[in-house]
């Protein structure tokens, strides 16, 4: 702090020029620069390429990951138009380029309906790029304009002949003064874009990455119909899907249902191919007319008897569904664009699902019904299963100090500096609390491999002793008794052993925070530690190595010693402190949900009851396994 005040003035004011402000705050732009903004980045340029196919005038988008670390995204749409504007005196690609708010998607008559609504797309990655090259192809000719950081270093200027082709090619290269890291994950990028071929029928999205020579194609003609069974792969469905869409004026809404004979909900919305993770007023409304015209056919049928009456949460249980609106001018909240707030959107959606929904109750009784006594069996569910949590709830204030007997706890009451480690087994759990930190790290180990929350009923997961436990030792409660503001413990980690059981342990756990307290990982509270493999002894010296990539770098021209560690168990505390334990020195993994409609679709197939799916599963990706001996 200074011991005198600076002087207020005039000269206190900074006007930032251009897209100074951009750089000065990118995570206002793009969410975050780290791993995510880096991905927002390719998203914003496909964004605009979708736009141009959602207007009828692109039909192919490649994207390639290039070996020198730049992105270059191609399409065949029209081509961003290059002739000089006629306010700023500059040719139209540069004011698109280097000018926030500036762009085709204002007034509508370019674009009826895009996703790209505030017009600072493009312009935020030029902004974010060490170095941005765009080509045009437009009337006959090849226009380029080179940047770098945002500023052109030349005039728009013509390259080559078109040869009758049109369409826009983007290539940057993220800027490491803005990013952590520069380093782009494939499989985040696949499953987006598949997204975006499901959404989009019709137009084919390429993705390439040069390094590895890995290559994905996405083509869908069957739209929803198809996403649906994507999504559902891996689930016993009770029917076929219910497919409904409208029209009115410059808003339409396409939605497809399906239930199947699992607990969990699984409802994606999408404004014009904008993933809306947060929801938003097209999900609310379709929420809300699922849930009336549910009680409304069981009342009308006598299934619903007493009085009794369905809960948003019984009716979603075991659904999927696909919301996909269009929309002229969609108001997201954020650039990022993850929650829509349209008031006008949750009407017209309510309307367009509770008549669709009930007409075909009234046509497809057999259907109705299966799905009407799905959730009542739901709602019986759920009141078995308020009751184990409140079990779960008294047991844990009977307890000796509100906490469950097995956990060693920490002295510390700072959230932000305590840690739970769950670890595996009492063996392990011995050498960790020798280990600890005792004023900040709290230890509870876990008996075995706790239920497999995918196939069990709801009810039955809280009254398994294990869950049970974690739950009262966390704090947090569950269902509508959580509170992320009860949380004891700043991370939770799980700690387990580095082998085939060890990986399996972390996987129920994770499916059951993944169902049951999701918050915690969306909060960013839930980590994975990573104990090493081996221990490599070199005269008195000892070196902990934490794969065997690093192994074979280690060990390479040199007599050494090598020490296979197959448990934590194994360890002496010494060990597990220094390699897994120590702040300064451990490897912790965070647990992230990159996308909720794969990750969901992923643990179905995993942890779920349908055998084919995983055999294929594991068929596709065996060769990207490594043998445990």
């Amino acid at each position: 702090m200074p011991s005198q005040p600076q002087e207020y003035s005039a000269d206190s004011i900074k006007v930032l020029k251009g897209l100074e402000g951009v750089r000065k705050r990118p995570a206002m732009y793009i969410g975050s620069t780290g791993k995510d903004g880096l991905h927002h980045l390719i998203y914003e340029v496909v964004d605009n390429s979708i736009d141009e196919a959602l207007a009828g005038h692109c039909t192919r988008i490649e994207v390639t990951l290039n070996e020198d670390g730049s992105v270059s995204v191609k399409d065949n749409g029209r081509g961003i138009p290059v002739e000089k504007h006629s306010e700023v005196k500059k040719s139209a690609l540069e004011v698109v380029m280097t000018m926030l708010h500036a762009g085709g998607k204002f007034d509508k008559k370019a674009y009826i309906i895009s996703g790209g609504l505030h017009g600072v797309g493009v312009s935020v990655v030029n902004a974010l790029s060490e170095k941005l090259i765009v080509q045009v192809r437009r009337q006959g000719k090849i226009y380029e304009q080179t940047y770098k950081r945002g500023e052109a270093q030349a005039d728009v200027k013509v390259v080559g002949e078109a040869k009758g082709e049109t369409g826009t090619m983007v290539r940057f290269w993220p800027d490491p003064q803005i990013f952590s890291s520069i380093k782009y994950d494939f499989a985040t990028l696949v499953t987006r874009f598949r997204e975006l071929a499901f959404l989009n029928s019709g137009v084919t999205i390429v993705l390439k990455e040069e390094k590895t020579k890995k290559k994905e194609e996405f083509l869908f003609k069957g739209g929803l119909l198809a996403f649906i069974q994507f999504l559902n792969e891996g689930r016993k469905v009770l029917h076929k899907p219910i497919y409904f869409h409208k029209s009115e004026e410059d808003t339409a809404v396409e939605c497809v249902i399906q239930y199947n004979e699992s607990y969990n909900e699984s409802i994606h919305g999408f404004v014009n191919t904008i993933n809306t993770v947060e929801g938003g007023t097209h999900v609310i409304g379709f929420k809300t007319a699922l849930t009336r015209v549910i009680n409304d056919y069981g009342t009308k049928n006598n299934m619903l008897k007493n009085g009794m009456k369905l809960t948003g949460d019984d009716v979603r249980e075991g659904l999927t569904a696909i919301i996909n609106l269009k929309l002229r001018e969609p108001q997201f909240e954020g650039q990022t664009k993850t929650k829509l707030g349209n008031s006008e959107v949750k009407g017209f959606v309510d309307s367009v699902t509770s008549s669709a929904l009930a007409s075909f109750f009234e046509e497809n009784p057999s259907i109705a019904r299966k799905i009407v006594t799905k959730v009542i069996e739901a709602l019986q569910a759920r009141e078995a299963a308020k009751k184990a949590k409140e079990l779960v709830r008294r047991k844990s204030a009977l307890s000796f100090g509100n906490l469950p007997g097995k956990l060693t706890d920490c002295s510390s009451n700072d959230l932000e500096e305590s840690e739970l480690f769950i670890v595996e087994g009492d063996s392990a759990g011995g050498s960790a609390r020798q280990a600890r930190d005792k004023e900040t790290q709290a230890i509870l180990p876990l008996r075995g491999k706790i239920l497999n929350v995918e196939k069990a009923n709801p009810h039955k997961v809280f009254l398994n002793e294990e869950i049970s436990v974690l739950v009262s030792a966390m704090g947090t409660g569950v269902g509508e008794h959580f509170s992320l503001e009860n949380l004891r413990y700043g991370k939770i980690i799980i700690m387990c052993d580095a082998d085939v059981d060890g990986q399996h342990i972390k996987t129920l756990l994770l499916t059951f925070f993944f169902r049951f307290i999701p918050k915690l990982i969306e909060d960013g509270r839930i980590y994975a530690a990573v104990p090493p493999l081996y221990k490599i002894r070199k005269g008195k010296e000892d070196t902990y190595v934490y794969d065997d990539a690093e192994l074979k770098k280690v060990v390479a021209g040199s007599k050494v010693e090598v020490q296979r560690f197959k448990g934590l168990g194994e360890m002496n505390p010494d060990q597990l402190w220094e390699t897994t334990m120590h702040p300064k020195k451990r490897v912790l993994r965070r647990i992230t949900v990159e996308d909720a409609a794969e990750a969901d679709r992923i643990f179905s197939i995993l942890m779920g009851s349908e055998v084919e799916p995983r055999r294929k599963f594991i068929e596709e990706n065996a060769q990207l396994a490594e043998l445990d001996i």
